[in-house]
């Protein structure tokens, strides 16, 4: 039976690593976060507050759309980064740093929820909770120019704004997987773990826990 799920979770977190691992594990076509040219970036940086709302409105309905064509797609697939994390940590950052007025923020979300309501979830929701540290860490590792800048209290920002959202999410099932614990590229029995529980997930088990032993015991 076809499956969608989407992976969440902050810059640096692996996502994109995951996505790339559990494809070729479970044979399901990955879709990662796009590389598009958005009109609006170059007038955003010049002057935040007038064009940050033209400016998510863009990538909004790019992503909506990128949304409804991995509903409608026919097999089974595993997305890098969701629509819901644009609006409900990324705008809302914005609105939280004055950049997007409460005006077009209110707006923002009213079209965001009502065409949320019409588009199908996925099966789940893969959610990479890592602290500051460890995101710092990943990010230095992997090295990207455009990266070097991102502070550690805009990393802790996000993350505060990710854990209010994932903890009043409820469109479908959730996996949060400790990935301060959790390190799926070295450790192999890491992947086999976290594909055990989304098999449990997918099968309808509602509470999925990782416990210390079973980490513990998947690093040996």
């Amino acid at each position: 039976m076809k499956k969608f799920i989407a992976v969440a979770g902050n810059i640096g977190v692996g996502k994109s690593t995951l996505v790339k691992m559990l494809g070729e594990q479970l044979d399901w076509e990955p879709f990662y976060e796009p590389v598009t040219e958005n009109p609006y970036l170059t007038d955003f940086y010049k002057d935040m507050k007038a064009w940050g709302f033209h400016s998510q409105i863009f990538f909004l309905s790019h992503r909506l759309q990128i949304h409804h064509e991995l509903v409608q797609y026919s097999g089974s697939v595993i997305q890098d980064r969701s629509v819901y994390e644009d609006a409900e940590v990324f705008a809302r950052n914005l609105f939280l740093q004055g950049h997007l007025s409460s005006r077009d923020f209110q707006t923002y979300q009213t079209l965001y929820y009502t065409l949320t309501e019409f588009l199908p979830p996925p099966d789940l929701v893969i959610y990479l909770r890592a602290s500051v540290t460890t995101l710092l860490q990943r990010i230095t590792l992997r090295d990207r120019d455009y990266e070097r800048t991102i502070s550690p209290d805009y990393l802790r920002q996000l993350n505060g704004l990710y854990e209010d959202w994932i903890n009043n999410f409820a469109l479908c099932p959730v996996l949060t997987v400790p990935a301060d614990d959790l390190d799926y590229v070295a450790h192999s029995r890491h992947l086999s773990l976290i594909m055990d529980k989304i098999k449990e997930k997918l099968t309808g088990k509602e509470v999925v826990i990782f416990n210390a032993d079973e980490v513990a015991g998947a690093s040996d």
